[in-house]
């Protein structure tokens, strides 16, 4: 499994000073998903709301022996009443983030995205997969690969400015986006290659902001500065990405967990372009992982804080 290659340590070290930020944390009910919530809890990173049945998350935290001593629980009877009461906490002002536990992710998001109650803006909702790659020089975000099944090209627009903005709160002052397509030339018998010419168009015309563009561009080419050159490619994104677009969640999907299982990569995962962010986690997922997802969130949340004092 993982390894990781310490840039994901590099990334929690932004979070380094900043005060924790308040997370429900929707039904963490299984050992990976309290201990995950508890360690970031100790590191600093989040300071936890645990919501779900009190009684079995007590007897998980006795059966892995650890420690509630001051973690506030919010208890409620099952997984479906978690949700829903974890995005109210959100909605009263009560936590700046939600954060997945044992339940299902569609059960979690079904709430997030109810018409009454949910946390919706007027962004798409979309998840970044942040990939630490041991052969790669910096963590990259790979997006979306798990929530927009075939999104249109004004999908596509938000799932961009959000992986953007995710990156600019990591401090990466001009975020480089390579579209992805299964080719680097713009023909009609492949949409995904239009709909790249096209957000590079809508960038340019200052449809999406804070970023630099370029696609189509095949994986080999937006990854590998050699293989551009080599087809006579001329980017300052190919090669040196800092976010990778895929064409449609299988896409994104297949290569996040191609890269985890075959690279030694770890993924932290995030939801972006609702009203906070929600860190999704897997049972799969390292120690490392679910610790770099929460110091995500915790810069996420800071250039909120530092939006607002402006």
């Amino acid at each position: 499994m993982a390894t990781g290659s310490g840039k994901y340590e590099q990334l929690l070290a932004l979070c380094s000073g900043l005060a924790p930020a308040t997370t429900a944390v929707a039904h963490p009910c299984d050992s990976s998903s309290l201990t995950g919530a508890l360690d970031a809890g100790r590191l600093g990173l989040i300071r936890p709301i645990l919501v779900g049945p009190e009684d079995k998350i007590r007897a998980v935290a006795r059966e892995g022996k650890l420690e509630l001593a001051g973690v506030r629980i919010v208890d409620v009877p099952h997984s479906h009443a978690a949700a829903t009461r974890a995005v109210e906490l959100v909605r009263a002002g009560e936590a700046e983030v939600l954060m997945k536990g044992s339940l299902h992710t569609d059960e979690l998001m079904s709430a997030v995205v109810a018409k009454e109650g949910g946390l919706r803006t007027g962004r798409r909702i979309s998840h970044a997969f942040l990939m630490d790659v041991p052969t790669y020089p910096k963590v990259f975000i790979i997006t979306d690969g798990a929530i927009n099944i075939a999104p249109t090209l004004e999908d596509k627009v938000d799932i961009v400015q959000n992986a953007i903005d995710l990156a600019r709160s990591l401090d990466v002052a001009l975020p480089k986006v390579a579209i992805l397509s299964a080719v680097e030339t713009v023909t009609s018998k492949i949409p995904s290659t239009i709909e790249a010419a096209a957000l590079c168009k809508m960038a340019e015309r200052g449809q999406i902001t804070g970023g630099l563009l370029d696609g189509p561009l095949a994986f080999d080419n937006a990854i590998n500065r050699e293989a551009a050159r080599t087809k006579g490619i001329r980017s300052d994104v190919a090669g040196d990405p800092d976010i990778l677009l895929a064409p449609d969640l299988e896409a994104g999907n297949s290569l996040a967990k191609q890269l985890t299982f075959l690279a030694n990569a770890d993924s932290a995962g995030i939801v972006l372009g609702a009203r906070v962010p929600i860190i999704l986690t897997s049972r799969a997922d390292s120690v490392r992982a679910r610790t770099a997802s929460c110091g995500v969130a915790l810069r996420m949340v800071h250039a909120r804080r530092r939006m607002r004092s402006l």
